[in-house]
């Protein structure tokens, strides 16, 4: 039985040995630093309340930026 049971430790033990050699040669291949999958875009102000949102979701009139229709209708905020 004492035979039996220092197999399986040394099986268990050769197992993790592997593993951990592996574990590490993949880490060796990841890229350092993570691709993100969006480029990054500018942020505008809407003139009228302020908020911060996306160029390509702003609405451009008058040399101002505006978050919606109603604000671009209201005008700026003084």
């Amino acid at each position: 039985m004492a035979k039996l049971l220092l197999w399986v430790v040394v099986i268990i033990a050769a197992l993790l040995v592997t593993r951990m050699i592996t574990h590490k040669k993949t880490l060796g291949q990841r890229p350092k630093k993570p691709v993100s999958r969006h480029q990054a875009e500018p942020m505008v102000r809407c003139a009228h309340c302020g908020i911060y949102l996306p160029r390509s979701e702003a609405l451009m009139s008058n040399d101002h930026t505006w978050c919606s229709l109603d604000h671009a209708k209201l005008g700026p905020r003084h």
